[in-house]
């Protein structure tokens, strides 16, 4: 590795990332050279990014929990040993350490973007020493951070009264733009739906928490929706069972994930799109998935569960329902409701577009390369 503006780091496939995406064509549009590193498996790189970012991929560990941080650690540690950079920017809590290491060996500037709460996601509830392990390390990583990111104001919030830093930078995991229609990426019509058909839209990955099997109970009382996963995980088999114990496999459909550059063309084919996220843990609560902004972008009315940051921004722009989750009833007649009034979902939809621009990329683009220009006119 070469010197270079940045480097950038985290675990997973930057190429399949769209929050890391977005946040690499800004600051390869200020002019500055790239080192990116991906935990994952290799991709290529989306063509605009091949000249301004160098990419490389590392094996990602099989372990688990604290182990399989310490595997990315020595991994990340080694791998940086030589990139000399301007400023080291850790997407995630798992590569913080290794880039606050090379940060301060090569008297780089330090960003974080604390894209969870860390320490409260779903996998330390109930293990009190997992999450005693991972409040340790941000507590002390954070503090030696320049610039500290994030995506929601509820966690930014909490990261405040948690280690008294000052405000993160608070970057909703929005698109750019607003979605355009293309026929030839059309769910309808690859699934080959009828016009009364009411496409209802998951899409993410199919995880425990993330209320994939919810909407599958409420089908059989619904008969105009159609129900469409986009994503993979490890729940795809027990959507393929639960809804063949419920009889409705035929208006069931699971599809694979789209690159982040396609996504918005076909989320623009659904009718409603669903963030069911469970109340299992404080990252939940505070949370604003990407799938949220995608559908509004997408111009979607939206049937999100009833937490505190997915709440906010529904009822203030109003452009979906907000449902207990927990009372499949509640459930039921909103999916009902919706699916039946082709009217009340066309209201709903003219009011995504405010609620997009005031939370889209295009909006917030200009905050975080000025940031960027403050840090680097210190190095």
């Amino acid at each position: 590795m070469s010197c270079v503006d940045v480097c950038f780091a985290l675990v997973g496939s930057i190429p399949h990332n769209s929050r890391a995406l977005r946040q690499l064509r800004a600051l390869a549009g200020m002019g500055l050279r790239i080192e990116a590193v991906g935990v994952a498996s290799p991709a290529p790189l989306p063509a605009d990014l091949r000249d301004a970012v160098h990419y490389r991929t590392l094996s990602p560990p099989a372990a688990t929990g604290p182990r399989f941080f310490w595997q990315v650690h020595r991994q990340l540690k080694a791998a940086l040993a030589s990139c000399t950079a301007r400023v080291y920017h850790a997407s995630d809590l798992y590569v913080l350490p290794a880039l606050a290491m090379a940060a301060q060996r090569h008297g780089g500037r330090l960003v974080f973007d604390a894209r969870e709460r860390y320490p409260y996601v779903a996998g330390t509830t109930g293990r009190p020493l997992h999450r005693y392990f991972w409040k340790l390390v941000e507590r002390h990583y954070i503090q030696r951070t320049d610039l500290v990111l994030t995506v929601s104001d509820g966690i930014a919030n909490h990261l405040v009264q948690d280690y008294n830093i000052t405000p993160p930078l608070v970057l909703y995991n929005a698109p750019t733009a607003p979605a355009s229609i293309s026929p030839a990426l059309s769910l309808r019509r690859r699934l080959q739906l009828s016009d009364k058909a009411v496409l209802f839209l998951y899409q993410g990955h199919l995880r425990p928490g993330r209320g994939c099997l919810l909407p599958l109970e409420a089908l059989s009382e619904v008969p105009e929706a159609v129900l469409v996963y986009l994503g993979d995980g490890p729940l795809a088999p027990a959507i393929r069972e639960r809804a063949a114990a419920l009889g409705v496999t035929d208006r069931v459909y699971l599809l694979p994930p789209v690159l982040p550059d396609e996504l918005l063309a076909v989320t623009a084919s659904a009718d409603v799109g669903l963030v069911l996220l469970e109340d299992t843990c404080l990252n939940h609560r505070l949370a604003l998935p990407n799938k949220l902004f995608e559908y509004l972008a997408a111009g979607l009315p939206v049937l999100v569960s009833d937490l505190p940051e997915l709440r906010r921004i529904v009822e203030t722009y109003g452009v979906g329902y907000v449902v207990d989750i927990h009372t499949l009833e509640a459930l039921t007649a909103a999916m009902r409701r919706l699916a039946e009034d082709a009217s009340l979902r066309r209201r709903l939809a003219a009011r995504t577009r405010v609620a997009f621009a005031a939370h889209s990329w295009a909006h917030l683009v200009s905050r975080f390369q000025e940031a960027y220009r403050n840090l680097l006119c210190d190095t």
